[in-house]
């Protein structure tokens, strides 16, 4: 068999699943490369890839595409590291700066303004330079991952995009899922899913890896923020999701 080519987002709340990819024998098996959440999701949809860890509104940019995972990136409320920063309570907000990192972020913060918070009416900018440090009182951005460590209290307002969705519709929300784009074998995704659950039951030894960060929790974040398993409530959360996207 092919080694099977797969991307995956390289943020600490990926780290569990490298690791289990790198501590288990699939790692022959596969050619693994290491993106940002954009181009791990253009990897997919210009077929570079046969498997990623693909933000979930790009799945909208897949004729095909399936999930080949028993695992994801999810949250069940505050997730702590998707978030908009702003300068003023987000209905005053008058211009949003998108994450260029994102798509599922950037995406999620425009259907919680257009539906929860009412808000559709502001300026959203997708390729502000410098797109975190404007001092406007009426500006505000969306920004994920790693970046966001240790920032919560720099800013007056600020608004953690997962915590928000469950307020909103009650429900989990999956940032990321293992998704490919042509059929896998069933052989291969069952090590695969081995492979993941290897990875999240070793986070204690993990985090004994991982830099200390005098700002973050990082063990909170691995072990209680994130929710890697993808459950029923999750996808039902994931398919809501894409139908607001759509309406966009």
């Amino acid at each position: 068999m092919n080694k099977i080519r797969i991307s995956a987002v390289s943020y600490t709340n990926t780290k569990p699943f490298i690791y289990g990819l790198q501590h288990t024998g699939i790692l022959d098996k596969i050619e693994l490369s290491l993106d940002n959440p954009t181009d791990c999701a253009q990897k997919l949809i210009d077929d570079v890839v046969d498997i990623g860890l693909i933000p979930v509104a790009a799945t909208l940019s897949l004729k095909n595409w399936e999930i080949v995972s028993d695992y994801c990136i999810g949250a069940v409320g505050a997730v702590n590291s998707v978030f908009i920063f702003s300068n003023c309570d987000i209905k005053d907000v008058k211009t949003l700066q998108l994450d260029p990192q994102s798509r599922s972020s950037n995406n999620l913060a425009k259907v919680l303004l257009k539906n929860f918070w009412k808000a559709d009416h502001l300026m959203i900018v997708k390729d502000a330079i410098d797109y975190e440090k404007s001092t406007d009182p009426n500006t505000a951005f969306v920004q994920i991952g790693d970046r966001t460590f240790g920032k919560k209290e720099k800013y007056a307002f600020v608004y953690d995009l997962a915590e928000e969705w469950q307020r909103f519709t009650g429900l989990p929300f999956v940032f990321a899922a293992w998704i490919a784009n042509k059929s896998i074998p069933q052989e291969f995704i069952t090590e695969f899913n081995k492979a993941l659950k290897n990875g999240l039951d070793h986070r204690t030894e993990l985090l004994k890896e991982l830099p200390k960060r005098p700002d973050f929790d990082l063990e909170d974040y691995l072990m209680h923020k994130l929710d890697f398993e993808l459950t029923e409530d999750k996808k039902k959360a994931l398919h809501l999701f894409l139908e607001y996207v759509k309406g966009l």
